[in-house]
């Protein structure tokens, strides 16, 4: 095992066991990032939104307790907002001496030996990314009248990004690909997202005592419609589990709003409605709605008539519906 002041105090063993324990499934991802990060490599992680990305990296980072900076990557991330900058009031009376420096998000991680990471990378503006790169090759930065920045020992730089055809993405170099080591992660499986499902029941039951608790079956479809979405042929973009986590959540309180012991059909529908109609996105041509299309499937998977009465006001997501 290659040695590094990240894993002076515990093994490879424990740290792995350790993010397992936050991140439902992903044996493989976590133990591809933890030997890159090892060895002092950069890292991307690709991948559609919703596929725990910063999940498993913040699970990594305190596993292998190591400070943790984060970036979110947009069109206003510019060179100035990474790297810091002098407070203009301070420099009046102080000149530009190095305590009148604030320091940015990269140069803190710089200095603390920490993960930089930059959440949708291929969001920010060519001219900050032209900053990553030369950090990433030298391992240092350069500021006008603060000096020169080296990287503590520990210093790495992660970065996430979302497929190209996400709307405000823009391709990233070459430069940036030859410079890190690169992990897709895709969906998971069927029952690792129900097992998130059912994480995220418990721990929202633990802080608030109302609300109907859904079965395992019922959550399992609820993953089965979300699960759809991702290849429905009107649907351009589908829903991360995020969207099975927001309807089980909605329907747990909605039940306990319409005094339901149980999670009725209406219930279930206007749920899904209101956490996964604003997640996907119509594919060009298409003459329905993001309404209809989740109704469709929710039906479909229940085994609901559209017509049903007790599925709910399908295609209709104003108006809650009341019956029970």
């Amino acid at each position: 095992m290659a040695s590094s002041n990240m894993t002076d105090q515990q093994t490879l063993n424990q740290i792995i066991r350790a993010v397992g324990g936050d991140v439902v499934g992903r044996q493989r991802e976590i133990e591809l990032v933890v030997a890159a990060l090892i060895a002092g490599r950069h890292m991307l992680l690709e991948g559609p939104p919703g596929t725990g990305k910063s999940t498993l990296l913040r699970a990594v980072a305190q596993s292998m307790s190591v400070g943790f900076s984060f970036v979110e990557g947009n069109a206003e991330l510019t060179p100035a907002r990474l790297i810091g900058h002098f407070d203009p009031a301070r420099v009046l009376s102080d000149g530009y001496a190095p305590d009148v420096f604030v320091d940015g998000p990269l140069v803190t991680a710089l200095r603390e030996g920490s993960l930089l990471y930059v959440e949708e990378i291929n969001r920010i503006p060519e001219e900050t990314l032209n900053v990553l790169i030369t950090v990433m090759s030298e391992g240092e930065i350069t500021v006008p009248r603060l000096g020169k920045v080296v990287g503590a020992n520990g210093f790495r730089l992660v970065a996430a990004m979302n497929p190209f055809d996400a709307v405000g993405t823009a391709r990233i170099s070459s430069a940036v690909y030859d410079r890190v080591c690169r992990v897709a992660m895709t969906y998971q499986s069927s029952g690792d997202e129900c097992a998130i499902v059912d994480r995220n029941l418990k721990a929202n039951s633990q802080k608030n005592s109302a609300g109907v608790q859904p079965d395992a079956a019922w959550v399992t479809k609820v993953v089965e419609v979300v699960r759809r979405t991702r290849n429905h042929p009107d649907l351009r973009v589908g829903s991360s589990v995020r969207g099975a986590i927001d309807t089980a959540l909605v329907a747990s309180s909605l039940a306990e709003i319409r005094s339901s012991k149980n999670i009725s059909a209406s219930i279930g529908l206007d749920s899904a409605l209101v956490a996964i109609s604003g997640r996907v996105r119509i594919r060009e041509g298409s003459v329905r709605n993001a309404e209809e299309v989740v109704s469709e499937i929710w039906n479909d998977v229940f085994g609901l008539s559209a017509g049903d009465e007790s599925a709910g006001k399908a295609g209709a997501p104003t108006g809650a519906t009341t019956s029970n």
